[in-house]
């Protein structure tokens, strides 16, 4: 092998000393987990550069065609010309695709310290060579086999001495020179085409269906006569009793050079599948937008008085799934999506009582006081970046057990890029396109490759993500008829449609300007509320858009939600007007209340409803006895007595006007409902207890934290820092200095006598030299810098520390060694 030239970096710690801060500053944006913590000099970086769990991480967020790339470097020589490079993607007729985005891919891995050199001696990091190369355990996705030299590692001299004269090659004296002269047959086009011209044809078809791997094969003991001539000129070697493989050059020459049998230098294209008006896209999305906060709010005001139960291991139960999904007239994914959407936004939690139950927070009061359009937006930008993953709730986790809604394991870290991600490229199509499901997904392959199908031939969870994505986008409002809306194109903040996966997300200051962009696009798009309803002869009332909030909130008590759509019906029975009365309303306000919000005439049987349920309202009063039954009118105790259905209560008879049940006065009163009476319940003191709608919250609870994917991005003060820190560092631990024939083996710091290190720091102080020192902290970590010595006396050395770009004070007796920096 040559000598290296003078200007080529010797080791990978060289390639990233030569840098700039601005590329130093890339490639820890690219790889921020090199970064936590400070790494103390660049050759540390580099060390954790190459590490296992670093690189696998850098190689998953490869695209395909770097992906390609560091695999064509994985079987090709080490170190690499770039030409060669070029050819093993490019294939010997060249391809000007890969040939024009070649360069800036290679820029690339260079940046993200995966591959490092000049381009004369290209260099993949150890690590991610061992990891990419084609071995018999973890085949090459290029599908190339061993390289001649390692092929015949094990074969004896004799025989390859055979194999040489056979494949017309001059005998050598040494294994060694058969290998190169063999290896140099191999990749000599002329002569291999001349080798395969003379091959049987059957011979032929087996190297074709070698040559795009897998590159092994079987044989017997006594092969066939064509196996037999491949056999005897090495164009397949034994590696095993029955087992033989087609060397990597023979492959190379049979497929033209190329080590990929398609390389992908561009990204698929993600087209429009159909093309709607803007202005119809935005007004779908608003009615979806609308849909959503409508949904949100019924499924919290049903779980007023308390939710349900909370499952030991956390989560809801599969039934009381059923329960929401029946009360929302939803499917059970889609109402497992809302439910842990108003979870994610901090709406809803556990009330951490002994019997914990899920109930609305104090934040959702809060919420419902908002704007309609703030409050979309809440929601929105609570999913765009929530790591909970409603899709995956019925599935199995890593122990086997059922993931349930709200329940843990339903965090997902990749989730928040992954659907703005997919938000991203809806963007960068011209306004009112929608894409096709396969082609988002295909373009999203491309990006992350590493990340693709698992074994048992399921989609990987990118690809699911992206599909839930895809829908909940629509259910929320973010899209409508599958294009991106002008609300969640505002959602997305500035964004540049040319930007690949790896762009940085939004702080969250600019996330939240984003959001107020997204409400503020919306609010014109939303109905606006009205005050008043229609009053049916049939006991509806039918609201021919959303309501103003009290009108809403006092009509949802009033009556029951019969049907919803552009406009909701209203039904009255005397379940729900009892249930009016039991909130402290009297007839009175309930006739004034219909009376002014009612655009046509009280129906007179709206009104006889109203006051024969007031009029029974109260009349029997239940307690706790266990529980009792209070009347002034004896006859009605007697009429419940005799009925077949009050047996279930065991009621007996204590007074003329008092019945007692050995049940809870809960039970009690919804039996007697159930036979068709209108009880009130009541205090110890005999008051009637007033039951209302919001009376039940949980503790103030906050949302649940996102669940990062990897260190967070570092932002640019912290490069700063981190890159002042790491230079500082090297110059401590590289910086030449004098000899003084004391120093230890390896090169570390020499060992000072401390009247040695008083005059080295006076000396320096005079004429203002810097000098290099070791130094052990109150804690006893040893740590070595380069100080410009200030003033030394009571003991202690005032300096500047080049280390951490600091003037500092050390005690002389913590210095361990002084050393003076060579002049050059």
């Amino acid at each position: 092998m040559s000598p290296e030239a003078p200007s080529s970096p010797r080791s990978l710690a060289e390639a990233l000393r030569a840098r700039d801060d601005a590329s130093l500053a890339a490639l820890l944006r690219r790889r921020p987990d090199l970064i936590t913590p400070v790494p103390s000099d660049l050759t540390q970086l580099a060390t954790r550069a190459g590490t296992r769990a670093s690189v696998l991480r850098a190689l998953e967020r490869l695209d395909r065609f770097a992906l390609q790339t560091a695999q064509a470097l994985a079987v090709a020589p080490d170190p690499a010309p770039y030409d060669t490079l070029l050819g093993l993607l490019a294939g010997d007729d060249g391809d000007t695709a890969v040939a024009d985005a070649l360069p800036r891919t290679v820029a690339s891995l260079r940046e993200q310290a995966l591959l490092w050199g000049d381009d004369d001696r290209l260099r993949l990091v150890r690590t991610a060579r061992e990891l990419l190369a084609p071995s018999p355990q973890h085949p090459s996705p290029t599908g190339l086999g061993p390289t001649v030299r390692e092929a015949t590692s094990g074969m004896s001299p004799g025989r390859m001495q055979e194999i040489v004269a056979t494949a017309g090659l001059r005998s050598t004296h040494d294994s060694v020179s058969a290998v190169t002269a063999l290896t140099t047959l191999f990749t000599d086009r002329k002569r291999m085409a001349a080798l395969l011209d003379g091959a049987p044809e059957a011979a032929r078809e087996v190297l074709v269906r070698l040559m795009w791997g897998p590159p092994y094969g079987q044989v017997t003991a006594d092969p066939a006569a064509h196996l037999r001539w491949l056999l005897d000129r090495g164009l397949l070697l034994p590696t095993a009793p029955g087992t033989v493989v087609l060397p990597r050059e023979v492959a190379l020459h049979l497929r033209g050079g190329r080590a990929h049998r398609m390389p992908e230098p561009l990204p698929p294209a993600v087209e429009p599948a159909a093309t709607h008006s803007p202005r119809v896209v935005d007004s779908t999305a608003a009615g979806q937008a609308f849909s959503a906060l409508a949904t949100i709010e019924e499924l919290l005001k049903s779980w007023n008085q308390g939710g349900p139960a909370v499952l030991r291991a956390g989560g809801l139960s599969v039934r009381d799934l059923k329960r929401t999904a029946v009360a929302l007239d939803l499917s059970e994914p889609v109402a497992a999506f809302w439910v842990e959407l108003a979870y994610a936004a901090g709406l809803l939690a556990s009330d951490g009582e002994a019997d914990e139950r899920y109930a609305p927070t104090p934040a959702y009061d809060t919420w419902l006081e908002l704007p309609p359009a703030e409050r979309w937006a809440h929601l929105a930008g609570t999913w765009l970046t929530a790591t909970r993953t409603s899709g995956l709730i019925g599935g199995r986790d890593a122990k086997d057990r059922t993931l349930s809604a709200l329940g843990p394991g339903l965090d997902r870290s990749a989730a928040p890029e992954v659907r703005r991600r997919v938000l991203i490229l809806l963007a960068g199509l011209p306004e009112g396109g929608a894409p096709s499901a396969e082609a988002v997904l295909a373009r999203l392959a491309w990006e992350r490759p590493l990340r693709g199908p698992q074994r048992d031939g399921t989609e990987d969870l990118r690809a699911r993500l992206a599909r839930w994505t895809l829908t909940e986008s629509e259910a929320l409002g973010v899209t409508g008829r599958g294009a991106l809306s002008g609300q969640g194109r505002a959602l997305l903040g500035p964004v540049d449609a040319a930007d690949g996966p790896d762009a940085e997300p939004l702080s969250a200051a600019e996330q939240a300007t984003a959001t107020t962009a997204a409400a503020r696009l919306l609010a014109p798009l939303l109905p606006e509320p009205l005050d008043h309803v229609l009053l049916q002869a049939d006991l509806t009332a039918v609201a021919p858009g959303p309501l103003r909030r009290p009108l809403a909130d006092v009509l949802g008590v009033l009556a029951d939600v019969e049907s919803k759509g552009g406009a909701t019906v209203y039904r009255f029975t005397p379940g729900s007007v009892r249930r009016a009365l039991d909130a402290g309303q009297t007839a009175a306000d309930l006739h004034a209340f219909l009376t002014e919000h009612s655009r046509t005439p009280v129906p007179q049987p709206l009104a006889y409803l109203i006051d024969d349920v007031a009029r029974r309202h109260g009349h029997l009063r239940v307690g706790a006895a266990s529980s009792y039954v209070r009347c002034d009118d004896d006859a009605v105790l007697n009429e419940i007595l005799a009925d077949k259905r009050a047996a279930a209560l065991r009621l007996r008879r204590l007074a003329p006007t008092v019945l007692a049940a050995p049940c809870d006065p809960a039970t009690l009163l919804e039996g007697l409902r159930g036979m068709g009476y209108a009880p009130a319940a009541e205090s110890a003191e005999g008051d009637v207890l007033i039951a209302r709608a919001d009376a039940h919250r949980t503790p103030p609870r906050t949302a649940p934290d996102p669940v990062p994917d990897g260190p967070p991005p570092p932002d640019s003060t912290l490069l700063t820092a981190a890159i002042r820190a790491i230079r500082a560092g090297d110059l401590a631990a590289t910086a030449p200095r004098k000899s003084t024939g004391t120093e230890l083996a390896g090169g570390e710091l020499p060992r000072t006598s401390p009247a040695d290190t008083l005059a080295t720091m006076q000396a320096a102080v005079m004429t203002g030299d810097a000098v290099w020192i070791g130094y052990v902290n109150a804690e006893g970590a040893a740590s070595q810098r380069v100080v410009a010595p200030i003033r030394v006396e009571g003991g202690f050395v005032t300096a500047y520390d080049h280390t951490a770009d600091e003037v500092r004070t050390y005690p002389l007796h913590r210095i361990t060694g002084v050393a003076e920096l060579a002049e050059d």
